[in-house]
């Protein structure tokens, strides 16, 4: 009978951890102070978009935290990820990333999905759409809470992945399922990185002049120390939807950086890791009002012809107007984080060299044999890489490969 009385109570304890609401697995946590980094809750964490630039950093930051965790991707048999379950599933089909949700028994979603364009059509799929397919996939699977990676220029909304990620802002704010968290973050070094190359052969860096010597100002943020602050806002109550500020506009370490001064740090970088003394930049400011002739040329053709193509071109270069002209700048403590800076960064593709994207790092050329070798296994996933943010220094006519 004694243990006939035993095996009762256990089970029922059981069938009540079962069916015990999953905001009681963040209780511990709370017992204690929130530590950025380290900090984490008994949950398991879905990663959406885990094959994109910022998004693989996200998932090796889950798995270094000791997350269990699922990177949803396009193709499961073409992707690599060190200590994380591999899901294939289209987000833009609910549901196909439903089932992954529930097949992964997701308690957080992290979205990191967005534009590789940031074109009207290529935004609504992919900012708004699937973004937000994932948030109705979240919610048919009971999750807790739910973090977008959005963009800290939707402030100033003039472009169209602004408006489709405020969107999805939105929806997020009109539901009351799940609770969640949005982080806008100011640039990523990648995008920031196009010119390294090109002074490293002696050639210019070429900035645009917005009069009386001033340049577009940011302080970009790495990809290692942006997925960390995403991370964190899986166990920190004060970036929740529930009793904080859900809306996160975060950047780097360093002060105020200029386009101009992100020449003289290149030029810095390389004479550093080479053991030369540094050689004086060539910076070729050119003046804003080039850039908007070429726009509004792009423009009178695209009335003129009504062609698909040529208001792609024009929106592209948009967006690249935007980020010649628009700070990308926080300048509150709270807003700073990480610890690498745009400088140390330089240094590092100075040395090893970058992987060439169309729509960030234009000038770059393919990665070094060592940089292969030395990238995590996540970087070196043979998946199409899902879309990332859109950043500052957008190339105007970047096409995909």
């Amino acid at each position: 009978m004694v243990l006939r009385g035993i095996i009762a109570l256990a089970a029922a304890w059981s069938a009540t951890a079962l069916v015990m609401p999953r905001t009681a697995r963040i209780s511990s946590m709370r017992m204690s102070a929130f530590e950025p980094g380290v900090t984490k809750t008994d949950e398991r964490v879905t990663v959406v978009g885990a094959s994109g630039y910022i998004g693989k950093a996200v998932v090796r930051e889950c798995v270094r935290r000791g997350y269990e965790t699922t990177a949803v991707v396009r193709d499961a048999s073409k992707a690599s990820f060190d200590g994380a379950t591999i899901v294939g599933a289209e987000c833009g089909d609910l549901g196909g990333i439903s089932r992954a949700f529930e097949t992964a028994k997701t308690d957080v979603v992290v979205c990191c999905l967005a534009s590789r364009s940031g074109t009207e059509a290529d935004s609504l799929l992919v900012d708004y759409e699937a973004s937000v397919n994932c948030l109705e996939a979240a919610r048919k699977c009971g999750a807790r809470h739910y973090v977008l990676l959005s963009a800290f220029c939707v402030a100033k909304p003039d472009l169209s992945f602004q408006a489709a990620k405020l969107k999805t802002e939105a929806a997020l704010a009109g539901q009351g399922d799940v609770t969640y968290s949005v982080v806008r973050p100011t640039a990523f070094f990648k995008s920031l990185s196009g010119q390294v190359e090109i002074l490293k052969g002696g050639g210019p860096f070429v900035y645009f002049d917005l009069g009386g010597d001033r340049s577009a100002t940011c302080n970009p943020i790495s990809e290692a120390d942006l997925a960390m602050a995403i991370v964190d806002c899986v166990a920190d109550p004060a970036r929740s939807s529930k009793g904080g500020e859900p809306i996160w506009n975060v950047g780097g370490p360093d002060a105020g950086i200029s386009m101009k001064e992100q020449g003289e740090l290149i030029a810095t970088a390389i004479a550093e890791v080479d053991g030369e003394p540094r050689k004086e930049p060539w910076l070729l400011g050119v003046p804003i009002g080039v850039f908007d002739g070429i726009v509004g040329a792009i423009k009178w053709a695209y009335d003129l012809t009504g062609s698909p193509k040529v208001k792609d071109a024009w929106e592209l270069g948009q967006i690249g107007r935007y980020y010649a002209v628009e700070d990308m700048l926080t300048t509150a403590p709270a807003e700073k984080y990480g610890k690498m800076s745009l400088k140390e960064h330089y240094k590092q593709v100075a040395k090893d060299g970058q992987e060439y994207d169309p729509y960030t790092t234009i000038f770059a050329k393919a990665p070094t044999a060592a940089m292969k070798a030395a990238a995590p296994a996540a970087e070196r996933t043979a998946d199409a890489p899902d879309a990332d943010a859109v950043g500052v220094g957008t190339p105007l006519f970047g096409k995909k490969k």
